[in-house]
């Protein structure tokens, strides 16, 4: 048997096995179909013991995933814009891997920088000729 491979970026493959697909009723637009057919599905995808994910990027695809998670660390995805399975199940596998590719990017650690003394010089003349300006508006208030 082989296995379906879904590759997600160049270094996240994520196997078939791992996800789970239902399918049910779809509500919105179909007409006498929307009765009859189950077309939306519900992707369930372990992001908590996925082989596939390092465990940063996990942590952070968990995090992404907000609402979407369970407690036990299960992404469910629900599509159902379409009027056929197929479409839904294409749709929730890319909303998915778009989720995964995002918590795949590393965030850039931001470092704090110091204001030169050159600005902080600028600043406070700044200030100074200001309080200069409003003084001499005063009339007898900014004789001292």
């Amino acid at each position: 048997m082989m296995r379906i491979m879904h590759r997600v970026t160049d270094t996240i493959s994520i196997d078939e096995s791992e996800l789970d697909e239902s399918f049910v009723r779809a509500s919105g637009p179909g007409g006498q179909n929307v009765n009859k057919v189950s077309s939306a599905v519900q992707l369930r995808f372990d992001a908590r013991r996925s082989r596939a994910l390092p465990n940063d990027v996990a942590i952070r695809l968990m995090k992404l995933a907000g609402s979407k998670l369970t407690k036990d660390g299960i992404i469910v995805i629900v599509a159902q814009e379409y009027r056929d399975q197929t479409r839904n199940r294409a749709a929730a596998r890319e909303r998915l891997f778009d989720l995964i590719r995002e918590a795949a990017v590393k965030p850039t650690i931001r470092r704090a920088t110091k204001v030169s003394k050159a600005q902080k010089k600028k600043r406070v003349e700044g200030k100074k000729h200001r309080g200069q300006i409003k003084a001499m508006r005063g009339g007898k208030a900014g004789l001292d």
